[in-house]
């Protein structure tokens, strides 16, 4: 009975140190080094990769100092070197501020920042700083010298093209801030920094071009992120849930992407591009309809190529959208729809199908969506072989067995491909959600449900705003000089205007002619 009040005693303890944990973060350093490095390792539960290196300088090594950093995020050679020996090398330390000599004159460091409460010297800390601290003195530095092992870039994983160029973001926010940096040469460039979790203070930069943003969807977007109050932020996709407009819609309202260059174009158009330590996926707002269309390689070719190629991205939004509710309908209700002989054909293929088309075509989509997501979540190897192997012996085995006709069969394979062709990929998952209501609604009321589900439809994509820009514009609200570059691409020359609703100022981009052949003989 002792030993379980004793837990229960320590258990008590340890919540209430976690409680007055915080209030300690609060404190200001002590001037005992002996002190501060006490309560450094009581706080982080003597943890073994928090690295506290103490030493002597100065003459006769009448001062004590310590070097406190965290193992495996700090480059040690360069801490070594620029710490470490320059301070270690015996110099004359007579200045009264020695830290602040240290600071100016004495360590070749370019990033050094004073530190004087132990809140911000453990962010720094665990974010890759190196912490000096020296007896004496309740002031410490805070000395830049971050160094983990990172991937390199490499080439796009889910938006690659045949022509532009291969290069992806990284989980690096260094990196990723150098990469559109490389972009965009302008010192209108601007750079914002925040920490948002309250455990794991993920670092968050808000990047946009001064003179060409909005101001007021600046203020919305540092409004929206200083509203966040979470423990942790562990992708980009937290910081898309949280600030949001809309909560319950498919459609996604805020753009994400992983090209450097796609970035750095919505960036000349006046949107805002928020990056998230840790992740490859960078968010852009505000987002609109018709930017889940684009892809980069539309602004690499020739602008009727791309043009095509758009008009195919909707036709395969219409399939991926309506392929099952038409076949249902017309298959259903409308028979008289059909020329005779495709009706007989199909007819004698439902003939020993026990199932309404509703029920088969359910069957069969689901049944592709788990394969996909089978295919998905296994090893790259294996996953394509399950998937492909898998729908072909699978439809084939249904179709034998008189389980579904081949004819849907055929439609849910269109419908399936249709849906790969959206270089976003939360619109393609938006699209087959919706799939399944207007397949009930077709099952239901035949044609007339699928037009009462489009109108429905585009009366919720009328009423989404993203950061106060109409999801639908410039549809609705129609603008005609934004229509330049939505179904169609005109040529780059033609488009020297941003789109108004986003931009709102500094609208012009360019004062390009036509190109001329050179008539000279």
């Amino acid at each position: 009975m002792k030993f379980f009040k004793k837990k229960a005693n320590a258990n008590r303890l340890s919540i209430h140190d976690a409680e007055n944990r915080q209030p300690v973060l609060a404190e200001s350093l002590k001037a005992s080094l002996s002190e501060n490095i006490q309560l450094m390792k009581e706080i982080v539960g003597y943890s073994g990769d928090i690295v506290i290196r103490e030493f002597r300088i100065g003459p006769g090594g009448r001062i004590r100092a310590a070097m406190c950093y965290t193992d495996g995020l700090v480059d040690m050679k360069s801490a070594q070197q620029h710490i470490m020996e320059t301070l270690m090398a015996d110099p004359d330390y007579s200045d009264p501020n020695l830290l602040q000599d240290m600071k100016e004159r004495i360590l070749s460091v370019g990033d050094i920042q004073d530190v004087t409460e132990f809140g911000p010297l453990f962010t720094s800390l665990l974010s890759g700083g190196v912490i000096l601290l020296l007896d004496g003195y309740s002031q410490g530095l805070i000395i830049g010298m971050s160094g983990w092992e990172g991937r390199s870039v490499t080439e796009p994983a889910t938006e690659s093209v045949v022509r532009g160029p291969k290069e992806s973001f990284t989980e690096n926010l260094q990196t990723n801030t150098a990469l559109i940096r490389r972009k965009i040469k302008d010192p209108n460039l601007w750079l914002e920094r925040k920490q948002i979790g309250r455990v794991t203070k993920t670092s968050v930069a808000v990047m946009y071009i001064h003179g060409i943003v909005n101001d007021k969807t600046v203020k919305e977007v540092r409004s929206r992120l200083d509203r966040i109050d979470i423990d942790g932020i562990l992708e980009s996709g937290y910081v898309e849930e949280l600030i949001q407009d809309e909560a319950y819609s498919p459609f996604p309202t805020i753009y994400n992407s992983e090209r450097p260059d796609v970035i750095a174009a919505e960036l000349l158009e006046g949107k805002i591009a928020i990056l998230v330590d840790g992740t490859p996926f960078v968010l852009i707002v505000p987002a609109l309809f018709i930017s889940f269309f684009h892809s980069a390689e539309d602004y690499y070719q020739r602008a009727d190529i791309s043009s095509f190629i758009r008009i195919l991205r909707f036709v395969g939004f219409f399939i991926a959208l309506l392929g099952p509710s038409i076949y249902i309908a017309i298959t259903t209700f409308h028979q008289e729809m059909l020329p005779t002989q495709l009706l007989i054909s199909l007819a004698g293929q439902r003939e020993g199908v026990p199932f309404p088309a509703f029920i088969e075509a359910l069957m069969m989509e689901v049944t592709f969506e788990i394969l996909r997501e089978a295919g998905l979540r296994m090893p790259r190897a294996i996953g394509q072989a399950v998937s492909i192997v898998g729908t072909l012996v699978i439809g084939q085995a249904a179709v034998e067995a008189g389980i579904v006709s081949a004819a849907m069969v055929i439609v849910v394979s269109i419908t399936a491909i249709s849906s790969f062709v959206f270089p976003a990929s939360n619109m393609s998952i938006a699209i087959r959600m919706l799939r399944f209501p207007l397949m009930g609604l077709a099952a239901s009321f035949g044609i007339f449900g699928i037009i009462i589900g489009i109108i429905a439809l585009v009366l919720h994509l009328c009423s989404l705003r993203s950061f106060g820009v109409p999801y639908m514009s410039p549809f609705a609200p129609v603008i005609v000089d934004d229509l330049k570059d939505t179904i169609f691409r005109v040529p780059h020359w033609a488009m020297f205007t941003r789109p108004r609703l986003v931009s709102q100022k500094n609208v012009r981009r360019g004062r390009n002619k036509p190109p001329k052949p050179d008539t000279r003989s």
